[in-house]
């Protein structure tokens, strides 16, 4: 993912609906603009640390996935029958 998309991500899990946009076409956390009145805008270090947990978690899920492959591979599976299972 690029850096518009891990922040689009990141503020979409802060909040339900619409409630944040841009004022310009560089989605970045300077132009970030709230609609919803009833929400403040985040910090940015707030908005950094989301980032951060949302990759931390795609990370930790590659890597658990990575190891369910290995096992069962360890127990005499082969390729065609753990991407049977898992679809990988």
């Amino acid at each position: 993912m690029n850096d518009r998309k891990w922040l689009n991500t990141a503020l979409a899990s802060m909040h339900t609906g619409q409630w944040f946009g841009f004022n310009s076409k560089d989605q970045t956390y300077a132009t970030l603009i709230v609609h919803d009145s009833s929400i403040t805008k985040p910090s940015e270090a707030d908005v950094n640390a989301k980032i951060q947990e949302i990759k931390d978690a795609e990370t930790n899920a590659a890597t658990k996935k990575a190891s369910g492959k290995a096992k069962l591979k360890e127990l005499g599976l082969d390729d065609a029958e753990i991407k049977a299972l898992i679809g990988v």
